[in-house]
């Protein structure tokens, strides 16, 4: 698939904010999505993205410590990324595309089960929990995350969802390019059109967006890292099986 030019990449950034404003994490219809009864990976018809996106990054956050909670997250068996089979084909393309220009996509979290969303809220209602406000949330109260940045129920659940960077790969050996912040980073230098940036770090956003949105994915504003399908598969199912 040909690229956009950059050019376009600015005008695929504020059409991917206009769409994502009416796909945040927390912006669903009335009413919880019903709870799937499937039980792994299999049975959700959900892909490991590694296994058909040939040099694709882990970085997968929640199955180590290295995230906000500085704990492995409850539901993170195993450092995988597992997505719906439209999204993670869709994904792939993604990937491939990027490759051909010595690009390539880090992956920090996929499909995310319930009991893990259900782990976050506890967190964040936890105030003496703060080990990584300094790197993460320096500028935001913990208690204030919620909605804009940690949704007490999330896309990710629906299994179409992805928080991914750009690397950088001309070299050889894949290294991730400078976005402005870490990911999971929660704050204004966050939101995808962030102020302040310097212009290699949005040329690496507009780059992101532009690769994501060619394959149908819509990114979230207020996170740069933060990309939907659309249409997702299964927009009023959860799912809580733990990934492993």
């Amino acid at each position: 698939m040909t690229m956009p030019t950059w050019n376009s990449a600015a005008a695929a950034i504020a059409a991917s904010v206009l769409l994502g404003l009416l796909a945040m994490p927390h912006a669903r219809a009335a009413g919880p999505p019903s709870l799937s009864p499937a039980h792994d990976a299999a049975q959700a018809d959900m892909l490991d993205v590694a296994a058909i996106a040939p040099g694709i990054t882990l970085e997968m956050r929640y199955a180590g410590a290295d995230n906000f909670t500085a704990h492995p997250v409850p539901g993170y068996e195993a450092p995988r990324c597992l997505l719906l089979r439209p999204a993670a084909e869709a994904l792939a393309r993604v990937q491939a595309a990027l490759q051909a220009q010595g690009h390539g996509l880090r992956l920090y979290d996929c499909y995310r089960p319930v009991r893990a969303v259900q782990a976050f809220v506890a967190w964040v209602h936890d105030p003496q929990e703060q080990s990584r406000k300094a790197l993460q949330y320096p500028d935001i109260d913990k208690r204030a995350l919620i909605p804009d940045y940690i949704a007490d129920r999330s896309g990710h659940s629906r299994g179409a969802t992805v928080d991914l960077g750009l690397d950088d790969c001309r070299g050889g050996t894949c290294r991730p390019l400078d976005m402005g912040t870490d990911f999971d980073f929660f704050g204004p230098r966050a939101h995808t059109d962030a102020t302040g940036l310097d212009v290699a770090q949005r040329e690496h956003r507009q780059r992101l967006v532009a690769a994501m949105s060619a394959e149908g994915f819509v990114n979230y504003p207020m996170e740069w890292w933060h990309f939907t399908f659309q249409p997702e598969p299964t927009p009023d199912t959860a799912y809580d099986f733990p990934v492993r």
